[in-house]
């Protein structure tokens, strides 16, 4: 069964202690930190992910849980793997479309909207959706093509206009309105007859969305967060009353742990990622020994040509930007294989912190679905697809517990 009320809290304490009391192995990350801390007290684990390859590695990633690693791996899996289980919500059958209604959209998109639609349950039907983030519309089209009412809002112009000749196009009565959702201004758009839906919408983005849609009695909504790291301030501010009470406190870093996985990508996408990963790191090494400090050096976002360069000059520029001086001797091609040496561990190694990305996402999911609770709704979570289409598949579905006519008593 997807989460009701009372799992919702009883989830949420459990994760909440098992997030605190395992932060040593969760919160370093394997590729600033040559040693990290819980290697001196875990030997016989560090060692054994150390020796394995990046191709296993790579295996492993989207399910570490399943790895026959040494103590405590396996317990800390098991306790993962419990605290993580939620199952599919409910779903529809959804009328069937045009084909024209998913041109324009990519595959995997496509798929996400369908399994979106067909997982939104209401005692009442909505009216009027209100797509938030909307991009071109598509979502809100897929939801208004029975018939109700559509209103997109989006920040970008050429998407708007986009969005709106798709509607016009494909006969679907909707309104696209150019929007900035963070402005003071969006709270007019939102009103008690509205069903907000959003898929993705990032960080700051759908948290604006829930306490708006709260706010203005909105009867009902369905969020698909994304992004938690995608904030303007420098650690997470729980919008709970419990998450606020939890001694956990999130950096910009920790919450994007949840996003670190992802959807088989091709062959070439992977090869390039790992090159620039792997020259990073050894870049990494050279700079530590050039600075003779043992400390990681944050280095800028490198266009992908950089990655045409031949290594040495890749290290020197990039020792240029950091204002470096690198010997004219340098043993290049030792310093390429320990780069690629080290990302193989910084991957194996990954494989444990990867254990903590469902129970952190689900902690992020719980204390938004304890916020909407509090502000008088029934909320369910359950996954609203298979994570080989989105890894980010957990659905909020908020209810308000009093009806419409009732506004004026119920806030």
């Amino acid at each position: 069964m997807p989460l009701h009320t009372d799992d919702i809290h009883a989830r949420f304490f459990a994760l909440d202690a098992f997030l605190c009391a395992h932060q040593h192995f969760w919160r370093p990350k394997p590729f600033t930190h040559r040693q990290l801390p819980w290697e001196a007290q875990h030997p016989e684990l560090s060692t054994w992910l150390r020796q394995r390859s990046l191709e296993q590695a790579e295996a492993a990633h989207n399910h570490p849980e399943r790895l026959d690693a040494p103590e405590p791996f396996a317990d800390i899996a098991r306790q993962s793997k419990a605290l993580s289980a939620i199952d599919a919500l409910p779903t529809r059958a959804l009328n069937a479309t045009s084909a024209r209604m998913s041109v324009d959209v990519p595959g995997r998109k496509w798929q996400q909207i369908e399994a979106f639609a067909r997982s939104l349950s209401f005692r009442a039907p909505p009216t009027h959706w209100l797509d938030w983030c909307s991009g071109k519309g598509h979502l809100g089209r897929r939801l208004a093509h029975d018939g109700q009412a559509l209103t997109c809002l989006e920040h970008d112009k050429q998407l708007v206009d986009a969005g709106h000749q798709l509607s016009t196009k494909l006969g679907i009565q909707a309104t696209h309105l150019q929007q900035d959702v963070m402005a003071a201004g969006v709270a007019r758009r939102l009103g008690p007859h509205h069903t907000p839906v959003a898929l993705h919408a990032c960080g700051d983005l759908h948290v604006r969305l829930m306490q708006l849609a709260s706010e203005a009695y909105c009867p009902q909504m369905a969020i698909a967060p994304c992004c938690y790291n995608r904030i303007a301030s420098d650690h997470y501010q729980a919008l709970s009353a419990e998450g606020q009470a939890s001694t956990l406190t999130l950096s910009l870093d920790d919450l994007g742990l949840p996003l670190s996985e992802t959807v088989t990508a091709g062959a070439r996408v992977r090869r390039q990622r790992d090159t620039s990963m792997a020259r990073r790191l050894a870049f990494d090494l050279l700079q530590r020994q050039l600075r003779s400090i043992d400390d990681y050096l944050p280095t800028p976002s490198l266009p992908s040509a950089w990655l045409d360069k031949p290594f040495a000059d890749y290290c020197r520029d990039l020792a240029e930007l950091k204002q470096l001086t690198v010997p004219l001797q340098q043993n290049w091609h030792a310093l390429e294989a320990a780069g690629w040496q080290r990302l193989a561990e910084v991957r194996n190694l990954e494989l444990l912190r990867n254990l903590f990305r469902r129970p952190l996402e689900l902690w992020l999911i719980l204390d938004r679905a304890l916020y909407l609770q509090h502000n008088d709704y029934d909320v369910r979570i359950g996954t609203f697809c298979d994570s080989h289409i989105t890894p980010r598949n957990l659905l909020i579905l908020a209810e308000r517990k009093c009806p419409t006519q009732s506004i004026p008593t119920c806030g």
